[in-house]
C-alpha cells in the first residue's frame, strides 16, 4: 500500500491545498493530512478549530485519514509507515523551499517527497492570503473550500 503524508499548518486550509490533496487520492492508496503542531509560530486558527476544517473538507473520504504531529516530519511518517511526504507547488519560490527540505529528509531517512504543482488558477491562494483577506472582512468563499467557507464564517471571522 503507498501511504503518503500531507503535511502543513492548514491556517487554513484553501483550495490550493484541496487541489493537492484530491490529485494525490490519485497517486497513493492512503493519504495522511497532518497537522504540523509549531509552538513557536502564532495561529489565526487554533490547532482544534483547523482540524474541523479539514474534517469538513474531507470527512467523507476513506482514504484520508485527518491527524496532527509534533517534530520531524521523517519522524511522524517513519512512525506510521508512510514512504511518501506529497508537497504543492505554487511558484518557482516554493519549489527552492521545498527542495532544500526534500533533500534533507531524504538525507535524514528513505522517504521520497513528491511534487505536484498546484492547478494554474489555484496557484495564487495562500494561507496568508486568505487570511489578510478575513482581517479585512472580505470575502474567502473563492479561496477555500465550502465547507471551511462556511464553518469559518459560523465562527464570526
Amino acid at each position: 500500500m503507498k501511504k503518503a503524508v500531507f503535511p502543513g499548518s492548514f491556517d487554513p486550509i484553501t483550495l490550493g491545498h484541496y487541489d493537492i490533496i484530491q490529485r494525490g487520492l490519485s497517486l497513493f492508496d492512503h493519504l495522511v493530512v497532518a497537522i504540523g503542531e509549531n509552538s513557536e509560530k502564532s495561529y489565526r486558527f487554533s490547532l482544534e478549530q483547523r482540524l474541523a476544517f479539514l474534517q469538513k473538507a474531507f470527512g467523507d473520504e476513506s482514504r484520508i485519514e485527518i491527524t496532527t504531529y509534533s517534530g520531524l516530519t521523517v519522524d511522524f511518517c517513519t512512525s506510521i509507515k508512510a514512504q511518501f511526504i506529497l508537497r504543492g507547488l505554487r511558484n518557482p519560490a516554493d519549489f527552492e523551499f521545498e527542495k532544500a527540505i526534500a533533500h534533507t529528509n531524504r538525507t535524514l531517512s528513505k522517504i521520497e517527497t513528491v511534487f505536484l504543482l498546484t492547478a494554474s488558477d489555484k496557484a495564487f491562494i495562500s494561507s496568508s492570503i486568505v487570511r489578510d483577506v478575513l482581517k479585512h472582512n472580505g470575502d474567502i468563499s473563492a479561496l477555500v473550500p465550502q465547507p471551511v467557507s462556511e464553518l469559518i464564517a459560523s465562527l464570526g471571522r
